[in-house]
């Protein structure tokens, strides 16, 4: 039997592979997965044309407390400004490049999840 960070670990790639193939029949290119910085993680990092996008993916069992879109508070927003303005720097060839933060919502079977995608989720001079 899996234990419980097992399972969740299992159950957030399966998740984050289902956006990423989402957003890639949308005609988003991949740049980076589960990037890791000492601020935290961004789930996705893709080019939409010229536009750096950062995407954070949210899986909720149910839409109760709003689901995973109102999971992104202003504190996750902070962090995730914070964590691609550091990778950012270490990629300098889309220091100059146009940004946005995306949010994949998804729900439901993680297998087969439900996927609401919100580009533009919020801006980094919101936060």
């Amino acid at each position: 039997m899996p234990t419980e960070p097992t399972f969740r670990r299992a159950r957030g790639d399966a998740v984050e592979a289902a956006a990423l193939a989402h957003l890639q029949a949308r005609g988003l290119q991949p740049l980076a997965r589960n990037a890791n910085s000492r601020g935290g993680e961004l789930d996705l990092v893709m080019r939409d044309g010229a536009v750096v996008v950062f995407v954070e993916v949210r899986y909720r069992n149910s839409q109760a407390f709003g689901g995973g879109a109102a999971s992104v508070d202003a504190g996750k927003r902070r962090k995730l400004v914070r964590t691609a303005q550091l990778w950012l720097q270490r990629h300098p060839q889309h220091a100059d490049a146009a940004c946005r933060f995306d949010v994949v919502a998804a729900s439901g079977n993680p297998a087969a999840p439900q996927l609401d995608w919100l580009r533009d989720a919020f801006r980094a001079d919101e936060v």
